[in-house]
């Protein structure tokens, strides 16, 4: 905590504490402060009732900004990122359907020989999950990513020929494309500042993809 490390690294502890914490507690108020018993109850329940919709999803987003307002508390910031107007295990609850939805839209507007060669690659983990777990609603393919355990399923059976881009700034698809053509906006009011992005649609590539998979594999 003093070196500002995430907040749950140290969750594995807290039991530990609790329970050490109730120890102590039981012996003190069974020789004096008896009263304290009840007293800690009615506050434990006052106060987890005050702060229950801040980590419960039981307000709307709108209501839930109101309220936090209201009472000028924060959710402590776990991931160095920006998370929009919401802390992070609420933001990303939001946005992923409806990106999932843009990218159906990019791939619906190809013409049948096109799609049946088009990848969905994808620069996230979660881009890509949101994509598996969605797009057979929408008609999509499985989705290829070059982040944590999905760089080891590779890229399949595409070559790179036609790509639909996600989570990129466009810079390196024209180092890699001849051709990249901005078609969607991915922005939900809601979701994670970094889930906002244009989708790229990326024909020509410079290189084989199966070549230079190696190359884009990113751990973190």
């Amino acid at each position: 905590m003093v070196l500002k490390g995430k907040n749950y690294y140290v969750a594995p502890i807290y039991p530990i504490l609790f329970a050490a914490g109730s120890v102590a507690f039981e012996r003190l108020t069974s020789l004096r402060f008896a009263w304290g018993r009840v007293a800690y109850v009615l506050l434990i329940v006052a106060s987890g009732a005050l702060l229950l919709p801040i980590v419960c999803p039981i307000l709307s987003p709108e209501h839930y900004l109101r309220y936090q307002a209201a009472l000028g508390i924060k959710a402590p910031v776990a991931e160095r990122q920006s998370n929009g107007p919401l802390p992070q295990y609420f933001a990303d609850e939001f946005g992923w359907e409806e990106m999932v939805q843009q990218v159906a839209h990019v791939y619906d507007s190809l013409s049948p020989a096109e799609r049946g060669r088009a990848a969905i690659f994808c620069n996230s983990w979660g881009e890509a999950a949101a994509v598996d777990f969605f797009g057979p609603k929408y008609g999509l393919p499985r989705a290829i990513s070059n982040h944590n355990n999905y760089w080891y399923w590779g890229p399949r059976d595409y070559t790179g020929d036609i790509v639909i881009v996600l989570g990129s700034d466009g810079r390196g698809d024209r180092e890699s494309f001849q051709s990249v053509e901005a078609t969607a906006e991915v922005e939900h009011p809601y979701s994670r500042r970094d889930e906002h992005f244009t989708i790229w649609l990326c024909r020509g590539p410079k290189k084989n993809l199966r070549e230079l998979w190696p190359q884009l594999k990113k751990f973190d």
